[in-house]
């Protein structure tokens, strides 16, 4: 019986650091020219192999099932996972499509930006999930579907729904944008929904900036924990009766590659450790995710079980009818 078994993407993952770079709307580089790098990172990525990390880490019996290309890139994903303590058994090799890249060009105070290539992770099937082995699992999470893989996200819902596995939720763009009806009826099944602002005000139609709005309309489309992330102003989470404000933990940023992966994961995992305690889970979720981005890749710099960190203050906010109060 798995603790957690973890659905996404699988990447290699490029980091680059130029030395030359120009702040421009994102940066700009000199065209025809060879630009020197400070640094290269060389690991794997996705959102499924990210959160997988982050439950091997904390100590939980983990499994990704996901796809791959059969090729270098796929074999060094399937390798990384094995020395994290990550079931790769239900990893797919696909020999027609290549492994998803990601090349992240992060200059020296500047931000990062990516560029995507998408392969063999969007390709998954309902037959190369091997549903018996993964039946009595305690917890799914989903990381962002993409692609022909937003098609999977209803059965697996549905699969996790009918043998009674709770089910943490981190839609991508092509999930969010089901039809109505068709997500409303996923969310209610969601023990976890966790989305970014830009997503809740995708999912809600409400602006980002209306909070309580949103928060509103989230409490009543979900049928779990809603947490919406807020970058740099840290994040806020509703379990129907209070919302919880956390703000981030300060720490130097690397890279921020992975840090809604390691949000969203840490907080599944304090929800487990702590038997169902938001403010304690927030708290993982928070030090996980500054963590992750002290350290260049994904995966480098997750907490490990036990790891001591630097505790955040909770503000919390009852929540009365469709009345948000003051924060107590």
């Amino acid at each position: 019986m798995y603790d957690v078994v973890t659905f996404g993407s699988a990447t290699r993952d490029i980091l680059v650091k130029p030395k030359t770079a120009v702040a421009r709307d994102g940066f700009c580089l000199p065209v025809g020219a060879k630009v020197e790098i400070d640094n290269l990172v060389l690991s794997s990525g996705g959102g499924g192999t990210n959160t997988a990390a982050t439950f091997a880490k904390q100590g939980f019996f983990t499994a990704f099932c996901g796809m791959v290309g059969d090729d270098l890139a796929g074999a060094a994903i399937i390798e990384e996972l094995k020395k994290l303590g990550v079931g790769a058994g239900m990893v797919k090799k696909n020999a027609n499509k290549a492994t998803n890249h990601s090349i992240v060009l992060a200059p020296e105070g500047i931000d990062r930006t990516i560029l995507v290539w998408r392969g063999a992770s969007d390709f998954l099937q309902k037959k190369d999930i091997p549903w018996q082995a993964i039946k009595e699992s305690r917890w799914f999470y989903l990381a962002p579907f993409a692609k022909t893989l937003s098609n999977m996200t209803g059965t697996l819902i549905n699969f996790a729904h009918k043998n009674k596995i709770k089910i943490a939720m981190n839609p991508g763009y092509d999930q969010l944008s089901f039809p109505e009806k068709k997500i409303a009826g996923m969310l209610k099944k969601v023990d976890v929904l966790i989305i970014n602002r830009e997503e809740a005000g995708k999912l809600t139609g409400i602006n980002h900036q209306n909070e309580e709005d949103i928060f509103r309309k989230l409490d009543e489309m979900a049928g779990g924990i809603v947490i919406m992330t807020k970058g740099k102003e840290g994040a806020v989470a509703s379990d129907g009766q209070y919302l919880y404000r956390a703000p981030i933990l300060e720490k130097k940023v690397v890279d921020r590659t992975g840090a809604g992966d390691s949000f969203g994961s840490g907080f599944v995992a304090g929800l487990i450790h702590e038997k169902g305690n938001i403010e304690k889970a927030l708290q993982l979720a928070v030090a996980n995710s500054a963590f992750c981005l002290s350290k260049s890749g994904a995966k480098e710099g997750l907490l490990i079980k036990g790891q001591k960190y630097a505790r955040v203050k909770i503000g919390r906010q009852q929540c009365q009818g469709t009345k948000y109060c003051k924060i107590k």
